[in-house]
């Protein structure tokens, strides 16, 4: 569509990424963008609705506060309220929804706007296996420490060349990132990961999870992670964590669109 053709929205949108091949479109399995332009496309009579996010998710990786934006028909009579609610009937019975919704100028990038990233990792730390919690938490049965997590989180701050810690599979050109927040926290059986960054490679958050649960369970002393940095090395690190533990919380902008 030409320019004067398009209405651009922000969205923000939750899901449950459990049977699902993750945000983005795959030959095989059922992703989050196929859902949200469907249902988008049968909200303007089944005209055709692009979509960009502001992150692609995994299969299994869940978010809460994953921000979007959409190319609507601009002579198409919607609002906010609209959209919101008009979405969220086409996509029952996922568990997908719309949370809000906003107009942007047609230079708003969901993605190349966005100054910030969070997520939280979720492990649950105890014996017993979890039934509310299922597909939402990694499940570790051996005690953690979290004060020996922090310990070596802390190495991980800030700006570094995080190739241990990236998906041999990750496509991007440079693996420097900086990291502006990773805190662990405990709530009765529950070990909280939040983490921040303009940007992360695929599968780090996972990955850094996966080496600081061998921290915490005293497998490695904290200054490995360190060492792991410095190996510029994926072998040199631990296991990537599970996906289901994983949530995106929110994206941050020079202006929210959604204020």
């Amino acid at each position: 569509m030409a320019e004067d053709d398009i209405a651009r929205w922000a969205l923000k949108i939750e899901y449950d990424g459990t049977n699902y091949v993750g945000w983005q479109r795959q030959k095989d399995g059922l992703s989050i963008q196929t859902l949200i332009e469907a249902a988008a496309s049968k909200l303007v009579g089944g005209r055709a609705v692009s979509s960009i996010t502001a992150g692609r998710t995994d299969a299994g990786v869940h978010a809460s506060g994953m921000v979007i934006h959409l190319d609507f028909p601009a002579d198409a009579p919607i609002n906010d309220r609209q959209i919101r609610d008009g979405m969220g009937y086409y996509l029952k019975p996922h568990p997908v929804v719309v949370l809000q919704a906003a107009p942007v100028t047609l230079d708003w990038s969901a993605r190349f706007s966005a100054t910030w990233r969070s997520y939280r990792f979720t492990i649950l730390n105890r014996q017993a296996r979890p039934a509310l919690q299922e597909n939402h938490v990694w499940h570790v049965k051996r005690p953690l420490d979290v004060d020996l997590m922090q310990d070596g989180a802390n190495f991980l701050l800030g700006t570094h060349d995080f190739t241990s810690f990236r998906a041999i599979a990750c496509q991007a050109k440079s693996a420097v990132r900086t990291l502006d927040v990773l805190k662990i926290h405990r709530e009765g059986d529950l070990i909280l990961v939040d983490t921040q960054a303009r940007s992360f490679l695929h599968h780090q958050v996972r990955n850094m999870v996966g080496s600081l649960v061998m921290v915490g369970s005293r497998q490695w002393p904290t200054e490995k992670m360190r060492d792991i940095l410095e190996a510029k090395n994926r072998c040199a690190a631990g296991p990537t964590s599970p996906p289901d533990g994983l949530c995106l919380t929110g994206v941050g902008y020079p202006e929210d669109p959604f204020a």
